[in-house]
């Protein structure tokens, strides 16, 4: 016979079944679709009132929205197809981190190159290069299980595109304020070529880099110097400084077969004198096709180096 304990007695509790802790928040998949369609709206209606205002207002964030938005989604990208294991965090600081070095990389560069010739574009490259990779391994430093070629891949894309970002935006301010007033025109044909070209440049090129990079990562972390990585450092600054000097080679090129002038000034002052219309549509073509063989060049390099490695097959 059981009796009731009485009224205020303390009663003994009895725990219940254990609960699995929360589970970290899960990226949807398809943000990345979402963000970039989205971006685009607000860009496009961003850049509608600013025409039909007039006003400097919205100017900023035109900039920041064309420069970012297209980096932003690819990272997302990357990190929904094959970087969830890696962590959001280790992601998103390879991401400031090349956009820190961005923004000061790009004005240093600006101002080394004011008489661009071949050989100053290949030193940029090699410093912008050697920088990016110093971005990816400082954030990587204390993070001693992150080794590996895929892993390379997706966090030295994620600090390339960090380091277009900012560039973007520079380049599009440096489009608007070139001209008397504000050149709103000038900005969005800039904003949109190098939107179309970010995945074709420094997110490429830091991909192969960073790859390469973690795949002779010692199990300790440490990161040797290693004949592989260095080759690597020079071959993806060889491709980002052709893609830098394409439109000077194509001025070269123009003017070698057209005769339009001594072809070594036309390269370092930039334009090619004369309006002749077979003499632009051959300038269009060869600063085009240059860019297509540098982003196939870039993209077959990345494709070699995710045949090479399981991994990419069982990425969650």
């Amino acid at each position: 016979m059981t009796h009731s304990p009485p009224p205020g007695a303390p009663r003994a509790r009895i725990p219940g079944p254990q609960q699995p802790p929360p589970s970290s928040p899960r990226t949807p998949a398809g943000l990345w679709k979402r963000c970039l369609a989205g971006g685009l709206l607000l860009w496009a209606l961003t850049a509608l009132v600013t025409y039909a205002t007039e006003s400097t207002a919205p100017l900023p964030t035109l900039i920041l929205l064309g420069g970012f938005l297209v980096p932003v989604s690819f990272v997302l990208w990357a990190y929904e197809r094959h970087g969830r294991d890696l962590g959001v965090g280790v992601i998103l600081s390879c991401f400031l981190a090349g956009g820190t070095l961005g923004a000061l990389g790009a004005s240093v560069m600006e101002y080394h190159l004011l008489r661009p010739s071949l050989w100053m574009f290949v030193g940029a490259a090699l410093v912008a290069e050697a920088a990016k990779l110093g971005a990816l391994m400082f954030v990587l430093r204390l993070q001693t299980r992150l080794r590996g070629l895929r892993a390379g891949v997706v966090l030295g894309a994620a600090v390339g595109f960090g380091f277009a970002a900012p560039e973007s935006a520079a380049y599009a301010f440096d489009a608007a304020v070139s001209t008397d007033g504000v050149g709103l025109r000038a900005l969005v044909e800039t904003e949109i070529l190098r939107g179309v070209l970010a995945p074709l440049g420094h997110g490429l090129w830091t991909a192969v880099a960073g790859g390469v990079l973690l795949e002779y990562r010692r199990p300790g972390g440490r990161f040797p110097l290693a004949a592989p990585v260095v080759g690597t450092w020079a071959g993806v600054a060889l491709l980002h400084a052709l893609g830098d000097s394409t439109h000077g080679i194509a001025l070269w090129l123009t003017a070698r077969l057209t005769a339009a002038g001594p072809a070594g000034r036309l390269f370092a002052e930039g334009y090619l004198p004369g309006a002749a219309e077979g003499r632009q549509h051959l300038f269009a073509l060869f600063s085009a096709g240059g860019l297509v063989l540098v982003t196939l060049a870039g993209a077959a390099w990345v494709r070699s180096l995710a045949r090479q490695d399981p991994a990419w097959r069982n990425t969650p």
